[in-house]
C-alpha cells in the first residue's frame, strides 16, 4: 500500500509512519465518511458535498442517534487512530485526478451548481496547513464552488490556528462546526474525547476575536454518569456564547463494543430513559425560550441560520457518498462503500465504484422515507408535495394512519397542508415512524 509522507518530514522518520500505519490499520482499519445534498428532479441539477474524515478508535465506539450519512466527497483522506495514550496522525492523501471516484461519478452524473459544501466527519481541522490547503483546491478542482451558498468545515476544539482559518475563507469557508459533545471536563474524559472545556472556549473567542460568527456547536446528552444538572450546566455554557446554531444529539451505544460490554456488565450506568426524555424536554424549553427554532429533532437555530446542508438530507433528497463507509441515494438507489481503505481504493485503481452493496427503492420504500424523515423536520411533511414528488392521493396512502395519529395527539395536521409531530409526538418518534410502513 502507498503511503504519501507529508512535506518536510525527515527520510529517517519515513519507516516510522509505515510503521505507525501498520498499527493504526490494525486496529481501526476504517474511516467513515458521512454525506448530504441538494434536491434534484434530474441527474444534472443541483449536488450538495460533504466530505468527511475519520475520527478516532474511540469516538467510533459511540454513535450519536441521528448522525445518520450525509456526505458526499472525499478529496483526501486523513487516517486518526488511538492506541495507548497517544493519538497518531498518519496521512492518507489520495489524490482526485481523473481516476479516482469524484470524475467516475461526474461523468455518469454531471452537476451544474454546489449550494452546499459540508466537509466532516470530525477531523478535517487536524490537517497541517498545506494539506488543508491541498483538500480544499481538491473541491475546487471538481465543484463550482462560486455557487455555493453554505461551505461548512467540522472543528476539533484546539485545532484551529489562524493560518488554518484564513485557508479556510479564502476557498470559501463561511460557517464552521464543533463537536463540544459537553462542558464538564468529567464526562469529556468518561467519553474518550482529547479536548477540554478550556480548548472550546480558546476555540470560540478565537473565532469571535476573529469575526467568524457563523458556528454550530453539537452537544450530547444522556451520556455515561450524566445527570439532567449536568445537561443544565451545560445548556447554560453553551448558550453564553450565543451562537447561531446548536444540535443536540441522545447518545447510543455500538454493540460489540468495550462500552456496551461495560454497560451489560453494570460497570457503566447509563442515564434511564426517563431521565434522558427529561433531558431532550429541557433542551427544547431552554432553547426555545432564548429564541432557537427547533427546526429538527436535534437542531436548534436563530432566524435564517438553519443548517441548509442538513435539511437536504431530511428532505429526503438525492446525495453522492464518497469516501470509505459513506452511503449515498442517487436515482433512486441506496448504496453503501467498502469500509476498510484497501477494500475501497482497489476498485477505483481499477477504474471502478468502490461499492459493497446497493438497493434499488420501490417507490412503497421512497414514501415511507420521505415520512420518516420529513417529520423530523418542524416544518413537517407538505401533502402537496407528496402528492407531487409521487404522483398518488396522499390520503388514500395515509389519510387513516394520520387520522389516528392525530387523535392520539401525535401528530398535527396545519391548515396549510402539513402533517407535523406535536411536542408529544417528538417523544414518541418511533412508534409515529412505524404507522407509516406500507
Amino acid at each position: 500500500m502507498k503511503i504519501n509522507i507529508p512535506l518536510g518530514v525527515p527520510k529517517n522518520q519515513i519507516k516510522n509512519y509505515q510503521d505507525n500505519f501498520k498499527k493504526a490499520t490494525h486496529n481501526t482499519g476504517r474511516l467513515f465518511l458521512f454525506a448530504g445534498d441538494q434536491k434534484i428532479e434530474h441527474l444534472n441539477d443541483d449536488f450538495a458535498l460533504k466530505l468527511g474524515f475519520g475520527n478516532s478508535e474511540v469516538e467510533h465506539l459511540f454513535k450519536i442517534a441521528s448522525q445518520s450519512p450525509i456526505g458526499v466527497f472525499a478529496a483526501h483522506l486523513g487516517l486518526i487512530s488511538r492506541y495507548g495514550k497517544q493519538y497518531n496522525k498518519i496521512p492518507y492523501l489520495v489524490k482526485l485526478n481523473g481516476k479516482n471516484k469524484p470524475k467516475l461519478w461526474l461523468e455518469k452524473y454531471p452537476q451544474q451548481q454546489t449550494p452546499t459544501i459540508y466537509i466532516g466527519g470530525g477531523t478535517p481541522t487536524s490537517l497541517n496547513d498545506a494539506q488543508l490547503r491541498s483538500l480544499l483546491t481538491s473541491v475546487t478542482k471538481y465543484f463550482d464552488v462560486t455557487t455555493t451558498k453554505e461551505f461548512t468545515v467540522e472543528a476539533n476544539p484546539g485545532d484551529l490556528t489562524e493560518n488554518k482559518l484564513h485557508i479556510m475563507q479564502e476557498f470559501g469557508v463561511n460557517r464552521l462546526s464543533m463537536g463540544v459533545q459537553t462542558f464538564n471536563d468529567r464526562l469529556l474524559k468518561k467519553i474518550g474525547r482529547n479536548h477540554t472545556v478550556k480548548d472550546v472556549d480558546d476555540t470560540l473567542n478565537f473565532l469571535a476575536k476573529n469575526h467568524f460568527d457563523n458556528v454550530s456547536i453539537d452537544l450530547i446528552y444522556a451520556l455515561p454518569g450524566q445527570t439532567q444538572q449536568d445537561f443544565d450546566e451545560t445548556l447554560k455554557q453553551a448558550l453564553s456564547y450565543d451562537l447561531p446554531h446548536y444540535s443536540m444529539y441522545s447518545l447510543i451505544l455500538e454493540n460489540k463494543t468495550m462500552f456496551m460490554n461495560w454497560v451489560r456488565k453494570g460497570r457503566l450506568e447509563l442515564p434511564s430513559q426517563e431521565e434522558e426524555a427529561g433531558m431532550f424536554a429541557l433542551a427544547m424549553d431552554v432553547m426555545r425560550q432564548k429564541g432557537y427554532e427547533q427546526y429538527e429533532v436535534s437542531n436548534f437555530a436563530k432566524p435564517g441560520f438553519q443548517s441548509q446542508h442538513n435539511l437536504v438530507y431530511w428532505n429526503n433528497e438525492y446525495y453522492f457518498g464518497f469516501g470509505a463507509g459513506a452511503s449515498g441515494y442517487v436515482d433512486k438507489v441506496r448504496y453503501k462503500n467498502h469500509g476498510p481503505i484497501q477494500h475501497y481504493l482497489n476498485p477505483l485503481r481499477n477504474q471502478q465504484l468502490p461499492i459493497l452493496s446497493e438497493e434499488t427503492l420501490d417507490q412503497k420504500a421512497r414514501m415511507e422515507e420521505e415520512m420518516f424523515l420529513g417529520l423530523r423536520k418542524a416544518q413537517g411533511v407538505s401533502i402537496v408535495h407528496f402528492n407531487e414528488k409521487f404522483g398518488v392521493d396522499f390520503h388514500q396512502i395515509y389519510g387513516s394512519v394520520v387520522e389516528n395519529y392525530v387523535s392520539k395527539g401525535l401528530l398535527n395536521q396545519t391548515d396549510n397542508g402539513y402533517i407535523q409531530l406535536t411536542k408529544k409526538g417528538l417523544f414518541l418518534g418511533n412508534e409515529v415512524f412505524e404507522g407509516f410502513l406500507l
